[in-house]
């Protein structure tokens, strides 16, 4: 092998994550932290990916998140045959009123939203997208979307569930408020306990509990 080849082979060994494979190279004898980093990194590059596609659906169509988010939202109450008015609209985006009211003069004046009179309440306006916008997100947004069910219909049913499970763990995981909790938390200071003068402290051998010796900072270190 020439010079550069064990070079190019070095520096790939080098950059490969550590540990996460044993010398068979099978993936799952590895520990269960390190699986779990892995699984968290593969989470990450998901969310990534989806990341830049939201980026370049903002680009194509020439719209902002927000915006995006509002037509998106308007699309699939059209689809499922919702009525959908401007107070409806500030709850599923979470902005105040006068936001709203800044966003559909906005979409009005791009051609992708209508206001229509309700048919009961005279006052009331429904916001509807119009046909260029449905045509629009469908041309843009329709590839990426066959592509992520072909790739979820691939899985066994147990490979779904289990997926899905995993997922729905993480959203919860995610939902909870640290800073809440910790504010509800009572700030009585650590209670005074007597202490046994005749303990030893634990030898550098003596083997820690999964509690003890896990290093929250390390093992984040090693989530790319």
């Amino acid at each position: 092998m020439s010079a550069a080849g064990e070079a190019s082979l070095s520096s790939m060994a080098t950059n490969r994550p550590s540990a996460l494979y044993d010398a068979t190279g099978y993936w799952y004898t590895s520990s269960a932290e390190e699986r779990g980093v892995e699984v968290l990194n593969a989470l990450r590059r998901y969310r990534s990916a989806e990341s830049d596609m939201r980026k370049r659906t903002r680009d194509s169509m020439g719209m902002g998140d927000t915006d995006l988010a509002a037509l998106r939202f308007l699309v699939r109450a059209s689809r499922r045959g919702e009525d959908v008015n401007a107070k409806d609209l500030a709850t599923h985006l979470g902005i105040t009123s006068a936001s709203t009211s800044v966003l559909i003069a906005r979409l009005v004046a791009s051609g992708h939203l209508r206001r229509n009179p309700h048919p009961t309440d005279r006052r009331g306006v429904l916001l509807t997208v119009t046909n260029d916008s449905h045509v629009e997100v469908r041309s843009t947004l329709s590839a990426m979307h066959r592509r992520m069910i072909v790739t979820a219909e691939s899985m066994s049913a147990d490979e779904q569930a289990v997926v899905a499970s995993f997922l729905d763990s993480m959203s919860e995981a995610l939902s909870i408020d640290d800073h809440a909790a910790e504010a509800e938390s009572p700030a009585d200071g650590p209670t005074d306990s007597p202490t046994d003068s005749s303990a030893e402290p634990p030898s550098e051998n003596t083997p820690q509990s999964t509690a003890e010796s896990h290093d929250p900072a390390g093992f984040e270190n090693r989530i790319r």
